[in-house]
Formats: C-alpha cells, sequence, structure tokens
C-alpha cells in the first residue's frame, strides 16, 4: 500500500510538470507568432550591427597605424572598443524586442561609478598612459624634464600605467602616467638640436671686445659646435665685483653636457692665457683705532 502511494504521488507530480511545461510552451509560441515579424528584425538588426562594428574597429585600427600607436596601446583600445559596442548593441536588440533594459542600464552605471571610485588612481594612470602614447609628447630614447618633481633623464620605457626614465647618474625613476600627463614637460632632444649658454664673471679692467672674441673663438674651435648656427657672445649683467659676460652656441642634443663641460674648462684656459682676469668676490673689514 505504501509503495502504491508512493508511485501515484511521483505520477500526479509527473503530470503537473507536464502540464506547466504544455503551458509554458504554448505561451512561448504565442510570443513568437506575435512577435515574429519583429524577432526577425531583431536578429537582422544583430546582424548588420556586428557588420558594423567590425568595419569601425578596422577603420579604428587603421588610424592607430597611421598614427604609429604602440601596439599595446592599440590592442588595449580596440579590445575596449569592441567589447563597449557590442553591450550596446545587444542591450539595444533588448530593447527592440520589447524587454525593459532601464533597470539593467541602471545598474551598469552604478557599477561602473562604484569601480570607477575604487580605482580613481589607477584609471587615471591608465588615461595619462593612453594620452602620452597617442599624442606622444616624448618617445623612447628622448631627454626629458618633468618640472612637477624636477625629474629629469632619458626615456627608456612608456607603459600603460607608468614612465620610466633614466637619470645622468644611471638611476631608473618610475613615474605615474596620472600625474605625467598633468604637469608641464620640456623635451630637450626632439628638435635634434640644443642651445648650449656659459656665464662667466671678468674683472671690470678687461676690454669687452676682447673677452668677446676669445669667448667666440673657444666656442667657435669645439668639436661639438654645429657650423651652421650663429655664435653669440654678449654682456649679461653688471654684478658687484665683475661683468658677467654670456656666450651661445649649438650642438647636436646627445653632445650638450660634453659640449658645455668641454667649452667651460676651455675659456678658463683661454683667459689664463691671454691674462684676462677672472674675478672672485672680496671683502674688505677696515678697522678704525680709536684717537
Amino acid at each position: 500500500m505504501f509503495y502504491k502511494d508512493i508511485a501515484e504521488t511521483i505520477l500526479e507530480e509527473t503530470e503537473d510538470k507536464q502540464g506547466k511545461l504544455e503551458i509554458w510552451f504554448d505561451k512561448a509560441l504565442d510570443w513568437i507568432a506575435a512577435k515574429g515579424v519583429l524577432i526577425l528584425l531583431t536578429l537582422l538588426f544583430l546582424f548588420i550591427g556586428r557588420k558594423v562594428i567590425k568595419l569601425i574597429l578596422k577603420l579604428v585600427n587603421k588610424g592607430f597605424e597611421r598614427r604609429k600607436i604602440s601596439q599595446s596601446v592599440s590592442g588595449f583600445l580596440i579590445s575596449f572598443f569592441r567589447i563597449l559596442l557590442y553591450v550596446l548593441l545587444y542591450i539595444s536588440a533588448a530593447a527592440l524586442l520589447g524587454f525593459q533594459v532601464t533597470s539593467f542600464v541602471t545598474l551598469l552605471g552604478a557599477s561602473g561609478i562604484t569601480i570607477g571610485l575604487a580605482l580613481q588612481g589607477s584609471l587615471s594612470n591608465l588615461a595619462g598612459g593612453v594620452l602620452i602614447l597617442i599624442l606622444k609628447p616624448f618617445d623612447v630614447g628622448d631627454y626629458i624634464i618633468e618640472n612637477g618633481t624636477k625629474c629629469e633623464g632619458t626615456v627608456v620605457g612608456i607603459d600603460i600605467f607608468y614612465t620610466k626614465i633614466r637619470t645622468v647618474d644611471n638611476r631608473i625613476v618610475v613615474i605615474p602616467n596620472g600625474g605625467l600627463s598633468n604637469t608641464s614637460i620640456i623635451n630637450v632632444t626632439q628638435l635634434g638640436e640644443r642651445m648650449v649658454e656659459i656665464k662667466i664673471g671678468i674683472a671690470y679692467k678687461e676690454n669687452m671686445s676682447r673677452v668677446r672674441r676669445v669667448l667666440e673663438e673657444t666656442a667657435l674651435d669645439c668639436e661639438y659646435n654645429l657650423d651652421n648656427r650663429e655664435i653669440t657672445s654678449f654682456v649679461d649683467d653688471f654684478e658687484d665685483s665683475s661683468v658677467r659676460f654670456g656666450l651661445r652656441f649649438w650642438v647636436k642634443s646627445e653632445n650638450y653636457f660634453k659640449a658645455k663641460w668641454a667649452v667651460t674648462e676651455a675659456i678658463k684656459n683661454r683667459l689664463d692665457a691671454e691674462g684676462i682676469t677672472i674675478p672672485f668676490n672680496q671683502l674688505e673689514v677696515k678697522i678704525h683705532g680709536q684717537e
């Protein structure tokens, strides 16, 4: 008797499930019949939308190639755009079929805000890295001066989040791209040539024309001087114990420090050989005795 009751219960539950399944199936058929044309239009919309997305991504990729954007950055941006466009496509398709997507979009927006606040610093560095790699204010191998921290050196790497520079004393400095993209940067190698400026104090008694001639000849004799650029010497200021002279000449960017050091030393030797005095500050103390 016990087994008979169990069997009848299982049979009733099975018939009930079959009945519910048939009802659900009938409703689905009714919905498909009612939305048949709309479903076909939605499928056509998805088909055309996928083709349009592929065309857009292809055009964007060609644009990146023309601008010679780094492969890592272009790949990242293409993947980001692909996900974004497909999400918009499927949301639009669901809305076309009559589904309520407002709640989903609201939830998606709220999640995006929460994630954005949690990763604010990283997203700032990410955006800065993308801007640097797209706009190219500097490139690997350039010597830059970052005015925010007064850090300078040769760029050895540009990543999505950080830029690495090597200082003249062979240290690697890692700078977040978020700050680097929001401060002024001096790129001293981008134009290929750089002006060297040297200033030196000369005694008031010396002949100015003679001093200028010595300075210009010294720069002219420098092996790094560019012959096609002008050499300029001038009186820069009158100081307490000397006349300050300035000397300007042009060199290749990579020879800047070597040229400046070599000419500074050569100027001292030439002035000594010419008998021209380089004064130094003196303090005279006079003590008056009591009468």
